[in-house]
């Protein structure tokens, strides 16, 4: 299992969400029981009536920043775009960016404003360094700005490149954001709790089902491709992430009492995960690297709400250590088989 190949599928195009539903809570869900290896199709606003009164989400609660910047090379004025991923220790910008021609350190890109790029405001970045390992460049901005009131001015939200629009729409700012996003950080959305609603949150509640919150800031480590053929070989790059001491003690709560901790996403699954890498969860404050892959061993975590993801990513592979590679593929072939959404503005699947 240790072969990136195990982990392709074919996808029919037509079945890419390039669109988020009316509604979030629209999405359909797919079921997928572990013990029986049985699946079966339903809503997500069956959500709460499948699992138990003292059972456990567990939210990421990330928001996504508009770290998508786009500009020209001061020089050449060709065409460069890049994406903000966090400052160093100086308050120098982390980024990834391209754009015709090789870039060299002391070049200077001009960012104009993505939304209103004739509205003559610019906002200039002096490259500093290359890290040719992460592909990261090191920027100075010529403002002392705090970075997100920058971002804000000329950024706009990342979506991922299968949705095809040149820039993210105001539905996009909206939906490409949980209901419950507080903390922002990520450049893309922890996409399983795109289906929340306040509804949904409340209709668990009323079943005795808790609710918790973890922050992991989704980072390029989470999407970059896997670029090698055995699993072993690749590393993933570190992503921020926190689970506080309430929340720890809240969950281990939740299983001493028989409760499932349920993560919503990934993201929440992974924090969790690297919270509790020495046995029951502790407080976790930090840089994560944390790849799950097979045959890995769950130390906290009892289920899973997600979504379809890419063939040969992380994410599927993740998935695939929890649910079992075999069971995994029968559910995304009867994903396809169903004419199920996939992706980030796609329908969910629940690993019980």
């Amino acid at each position: 299992m240790d072969d990136l190949s195990c982990y392709d599928y074919q996808l029919p195009t037509e079945l890419i969400a390039t669109h988020p539903l009316p509604r979030r809570d629209e999405s359909r869900l797919l079921v997928v029981d572990r013990k029986t290896a049985k699946l079966s199709h339903h809503s997500i606003r069956d959500l709460p009536g499948l699992l138990n009164s003292g059972d456990c989400l567990v939210l990421n609660d990330t928001r996504v920043i508009p770290a998508r910047l786009l500009g020209k090379r001061a020089t050449t004025g060709g065409q460069w775009e890049g994406l903000f991923l966090g400052t160093t220790v100086q308050g120098h910008w982390r980024l990834i960016g391209h754009c015709r021609g090789r870039l060299k350190p002391a070049d200077q890109i001009v960012i104009a404003p993505a939304h209103d790029p004739e509205s003559g405001k610019r906002l200039l970045l002096r490259l500093l360094e290359y890290e040719p390992e992460s592909g990261i460049w090191i920027a100075r901005p010529e403002s002392a700005d705090d970075p997100l009131q920058l971002l804000q001015q000329f950024g706009t939200v990342p979506l991922p490149p299968y949705i095809r629009r040149t820039l993210a729409t105001e539905s996009d700012r909206e939906r490409y954001q949980t209901i419950y996003s507080r903390r922002p950080g990520a450049v893309a959305a922890p996409t399983a709790g795109l289906h929340f609603t306040p509804q949904l949150r409340s209709d668990a509640h009323q079943q005795g089902i808790g609710e918790a919150f973890v922050t992991l800031h989704v980072g390029i480590g989470t999407f970059r491709p896997i670029s090698v053929e055995k699993l072993s070989e690749h590393r993933m790059h570190s992503e921020w992430c926190e689970l506080s001491a309430e929340t720890a003690e809240l969950l281990n709560t939740t299983h001493r009492r028989d409760g499932r901790i349920m993560a919503v996403g990934t993201t929440s699954l992974r924090t969790l995960e690297t919270a509790a890498c020495h046995g029951e969860l502790q407080p976790w404050r930090g840089e994560t690297d944390l790849f799950i892959r097979p045959p890995y061993e769950f130390r906290t975590v009892d289920g899973l709400l997600t979504n379809f993801h890419l063939p040969k990513s992380t994410l599927l592979v993740l998935v695939s250590a929890l649910a079992g590679r075999d069971l995994l593929r029968r559910a995304y072939e009867s994903a396809i088989r169903k004419r199920y959404r996939f992706y980030s503005y796609g329908d969910a699947m629940l690993i019980l």
